[in-house]
């Protein structure tokens, strides 16, 4: 059976803005609420304040990038949300792109796998045994953190390529995937992670797959509302390669409508009434995904938060009935 959540539509500016994604998380059939990378403010005090507000919902960050976090902070983190919210916290995270780690650290991980790698087993002895000894390429670490009773933590990656997913498979309780269609996850990323899974012997990652969209209205254009919410992630290198991978082709520097028509033509962005986004939805459970996040980024950012929550609230009730 496939869950469906609620990706929160922009980044917080105020940790109060999050609260009422946190109570349409607990007052409907929604199974988490999930939080991106931002840079305005910071995704745990957020989620710790709609937990303080008393919306103490299941919650997991889609993704936090790696070099902003040393993965003892990223395990204290964690642990810290899991025992804010009452919940099983899911603390995905993604190495981010290159130009990323170049500005934050002087230069890009020699191999993004390694570092992904170093990173999720210190996070995970920490997280699991309390302590860690590791001295990698990367990545350091010979410190603990005090254990006590609280709800478990998956670790979850970013998954958007078959080397990362075959990663995740290996080492990932959660593998995140963000823009992708649902014929690529059936064709690409579940084959990718099942490969991994086997070859370290351990079963296969849930996996999440976070879904932008948007209900059909008279006053909307739909290429206007997927460029809206995921123009930046066209323009990265690794988000252009995984599209072109999954037959869509999008060229933002030379025709953006083009490549924002693409995207919906290509199944990434969903678009249309609460019965054909239900259909298009479940495509996605269809295709493997055990849990989807519904993504109104575009309906938020040109609409407005109401009419993003009122149209969360639509399609919920639309794949939940």
């Amino acid at each position: 059976m496939t869950d469906y959540s609620i990706m929160m539509p922009f980044a917080p500016r105020r940790p109060e803005q999050l609260v009422p994604y946190a109570a349409l998380t607990q007052w409907t059939a929604a199974a988490r609420l999930w939080q991106g990378q931002g840079n305005v403010g910071d995704t745990h005090i957020a989620f710790a304040h709609a937990a303080a507000s008393g919306f103490r919902v299941p919650m997991g960050t889609s993704v936090n990038l790696m070099p902003f976090l040393h993965p003892y902070d990223a395990a204290l983190r964690a642990q810290t949300m899991a025992v804010t919210s009452g919940h099983r916290f899911v603390a995905g995270f993604g190495p981010g792109g290159k130009s990323l780690q170049r500005g934050l650290l002087g230069a890009a991980y020699r191999s993004q796998l390694d570092a992904i790698r170093e990173y999720v087993t210190v996070v995970r002895a920490l997280l699991e045994d309390g302590k860690v000894d590791f001295q990698g390429e990367y990545f350091q670490a010979r410190v603990s953190v005090t254990r006590f009773p609280r709800p478990p933590v998956d670790i979850g990656l970013g998954v958007l390529r078959p080397r990362m997913a075959e990663l995740a498979g290996e080492i990932a309780d959660v593998a995140i995937t963000w823009l992708t269609s649902a014929s690529y996850l059936r064709d690409t990323v579940v084959p990718a992670l099942r490969r991994g899974a086997e070859r370290a012997g351990r079963p296969m990652p849930r996996l999440v797959a976070m879904v932008p969209m948007a209900l059909r209205a008279p006053d909307r254009d739909p290429v206007e509302l997927a460029l809206t919410g995921n123009a930046g992630h066209m323009s990265l290198p690794h988000y252009i390669d995984m599209l072109h991978r999954s037959g869509i082709d999008v060229d933002m520097d030379a025709d953006p409508r083009a490549s924002g028509q693409a995207l919906i033509d290509g199944g990434a962005f969903l678009y249309g009434d609460r019965d054909e986004l239900a259909v298009a939805i479940k495509e996605f459970g269809a295709a493997g995904a055990d849990e989807v996040g519904l993504n109104m980024a575009g309906v938020c950012m040109l609409h407005g938060g109401t009419t993003a929550i009122s149209d969360l609230t639509t399609v919920l009730e639309g794949v939940t009935t």
